[in-house]
């Protein structure tokens, strides 16, 4: 697919993209309520680093070596904030936002639909509806999570369902099938408030619909990253396809590309990352919506280019705005605050730009 006329070149917009959120990830461990100076965090992260390597050559090797050795010039509860507090936190808001983020710019080329976002199947109520009946019923943490992931990955399936027996088109089944059974999850959250003890339960299910990385550990960290990286990785090495279901159906089996079949695979990737993603943080909005648009007007339609400059324009996009999330007031503002209050302004200037429509 050739450059668009006025674009930026690709490469060195997705280069500079990955830039800035290295630069912003580095940022990020200095804001904060405790300080933490350059030399302090270099010195922990470097000590890490070596304590790392020498337990993979204890443990594999069987050999104990002295690969650095750094003199302990900061107090524990600095390295404690860095690599337990930070690191996790900093880490998960760039995955969240790289996911959110990749997730509805494929759903807006396998469905050719501006408005597509990650919600668009219900996946995002289904989660959120896993996620409430869990703290409804007195689940850890970790069940939570595990109960989100599940109900968003049944409820696209429960989608696609509905679509086979549906008449027509089976895109605009999926899309039908998507509000119909997003809207049940919805009401089904709805009645578990309502049902929901006052004191407790309705307030930790409240807050969890908000959105939040504030329960960032290195333990969710990690089994987000399984998901995500199913999720993710297929997604940019398939990207050129997307670009040939823009040009319909029947000119993608020309191409020897089963139209339908790379559909329904984009789309359970893409649902991956979107289950994923809510099951960690709870409802952020607007993100896969918005940050999609942006990376198009800097390097087109091309997905070659759009899909990376996507992933790395979403990690760095949810990764500031939640460090002004915990650094803005006293109070941590939930980050699905924040993103709405952002992205919704932000979504109406693009659609009103004369100079250019969606």
């Amino acid at each position: 697919m050739p450059e668009e006329k006025g674009r930026l070149n690709g490469s060195v917009v997705v280069l500079g993209l990955g830039i800035l959120l290295v630069a912003i990830i580095i940022l990020s461990f200095f804001w904060g309520r405790y300080p933490i100076s350059p030399p302090d965090l270099f010195k922990i992260t470097i000590s890490q680093i070596s304590r790392t390597i020498q337990d993979l050559f204890r443990n594999i090797l069987h050999i104990d070596v002295v690969f650095l050795n750094i003199e302990k010039t900061w107090s524990d509860q600095m390295e404690s904030i860095v690599l337990r507090v930070r690191f996790p936190r900093i880490m998960l808001a760039s995955l969240v936002g790289c996911s959110l983020s990749a997730a509805g710019a494929s759903y807006q080329g396998v469905f050719q639909n501006p408005m597509a976002a990650p919600d668009i199947l219900g996946a995002a109520a289904g989660a959120a509806f896993g996620a409430a009946l869990a703290i409804f019923t007195g689940q850890s943490s970790m069940t939570i999570m595990l109960s989100a992931f599940v109900f968003g990955l049944l409820t696209v399936a429960l989608v696609f369902l509905i679509s086979h027996k549906t008449r027509g088109k089976q895109v605009i089944g999926l899309i039908l099938a998507g509000i119909m059974v997003g809207s049940l999850f919805s009401a089904g959250i709805s009645y578990i408030k309502l049902i929901a003890d006052t004191s407790n339960q309705l307030p930790n299910i409240t807050y969890w619909l908000m959105g939040s990385l504030n329960g960032a550990t290195n333990n969710k960290l990690l089994l987000a990253l399984i998901p995500m990286s199913i999720g993710l990785l297929p997604l940019l090495m398939l990207r050129w396809r997307i670009n040939v279901l823009t040009l319909g159906d029947e000119e993608a089996k020309t191409m020897g590309i089963n139209a339908s079949r790379f559909r329904i695979i984009i789309i359970v990737l893409a649902t991956l990352l979107t289950a994923a993603s809510v099951a960690v943080t709870g409802m952020i909005g607007w993100v896969g919506l918005v940050v999609p648009h942006l990376a198009r007007r800097l390097v087109g339609n091309n997905f070659k280019y759009l899909m990376p400059a996507s992933m790395l324009f979403g990690a760095s996009f949810l990764l500031l705005v939640d460090n002004i999330s915990r650094n803005l007031t006293e109070t941590e503002i939930p980050i699905g605050i924040l993103t709405a209050f952002i992205g919704a302004p932000f979504f109406v200037y693009l659609i009103t730009r004369k100079e250019e429509s969606l």
